[in-house]
């Protein structure tokens, strides 16, 4: 089940987002309380895309135990070009039963939706990771996404120079199977 967070939410978040082992390849270092309830009151705490610019981040819970499992975030890049942007945190202690792989197919399944549908219309969404993060990578592929770039040392992530990878997918490649 996905849903956006709320204040009640952010013992579950902290269970992974203040992890520094999960945070490893992310654009964030460990978070805390209070840097959870600051984004609660920006972006994490958005219910709907509703212009270029925004993301809107759900939490994916399992219907069976009530549990946060990770989160996915969809990012509304472009209006003009129809495009967006991916990505996923999820608890170690879940991983390996398809949960984000689930959650990423609802989200790109609401990207790609035409607005009259719900959705965003969007034509591309990209995946830009880590290239270290090869869970990350097999979870694109699993996705359908293809990758499109190996950026080589092309940024100071985290105390040194890290390579970037480029996943896509279009709408129309996109499938919920």
């Amino acid at each position: 089940m996905l849903r956006p967070f709320g204040v009640d939410d952010i013992d579950a978040m902290l269970a992974y987002r203040g992890r520094a082992d999960v945070c490893r390849y992310l654009p964030f270092e460990p978070q805390d309380a209070a840097d959870l309830l600051q984004r609660l009151a920006g972006d994490y705490g958005r219910v709907a895309l509703t212009a270029e610019g925004q993301s809107l981040t759900l939490g994916a819970w399992s219907r069976a135990t009530g549990e946060l499992l990770g989160d996915v975030i969809l990012f509304f890049r472009s209006q003009v070009h129809r495009g967006g942007e991916i990505g996923w945190v999820f608890d170690p202690a879940h991983a390996g039963r398809g949960y984000a792989t689930e959650a990423a197919t609802a989200v790109l399944a609401l990207g790609f939706a035409r607005p009259e549908a719900g959705g965003l219309g969007l034509h591309r969404v990209e995946a830009r990771l880590d290239a270290r993060n090869d869970r990350s990578a097999a979870l694109c592929e699993r996705l359908g996404m293809r990758r499109e770039a190996h950026f080589v040392r092309n940024e100071w992530f985290k105390g040194e120079w890290g390579d970037l990878l480029v996943y896509a997918v279009l709408a129309e490649e996109f499938s919920r199977s």
